[in-house]
Order: structure tokens, then sequence, then C-alpha cells
């Protein structure tokens, strides 16, 4: 398996309304993006190309929203950086 274009750690991830993890992992390798609880079991995971991230003008500072084939979740880390990696992860796709 390829080593991941990008790792974040310690992310609270959430599914309206409750959360799924407080420690988990946003993963981009082998051009899908995967969440990832602490003990590393798979959330969810979509190929790039069916997923989108912003930072929701509803969610507080430091959260993003990504969209997982149409599945919404709430990510506690820097919008900025993920949506930055989900575009970096694209291009080097293409």
């Amino acid at each position: 398996m390829a080593e991941p274009e990008f790792t974040a750690t310690g992310v609270r991830i959430e599914r309206w309304p409750r959360a799924l993890t407080r420690a988990g992992k946003v993963l981009i390798r082998d051009g899908r993006l995967q969440l990832l609880t602490s003990g590393d079991r798979e959330i969810d995971s979509a190929p790039l190309g069916a997923v989108s991230a912003t930072r929701s003008w509803l969610a507080r500072r430091g959260a993003a929203v990504a969209r997982l084939d149409g599945r919404r979740y709430r990510l506690r880390m820097p919008a900025a950086r993920l949506v930055e990696a989900v575009h970096r992860a694209r291009a080097a796709g293409d």
C-alpha cells in the first residue's frame, strides 16, 4: 500500500447529530479520502472525485465539512488544510 499523501490525526469526526470519534484520522491515499477511528477502523471512504471539502459558514472556526458520496461529516480540523490537500491530491491524480 502506498504512503498517504495527506494525514491528519486527532480529528474529531461527527456525523450529525453525534460524534463518531474524538481522535480520528483523515487520510488521502491511492486516490481516496478515508475517515478512520483512533483504532484505524474505517468510518467511511470515497474516491476523490466523489469528495467535496469546504469550510461551513455554520461550523465553528477550525472545522471543515466533508461530503463523501453525499454523506456529510464535520471534521474538527483546519478547513483550509483539508481543502488544499484534496485539491492537491486531485491535481496529482490527473
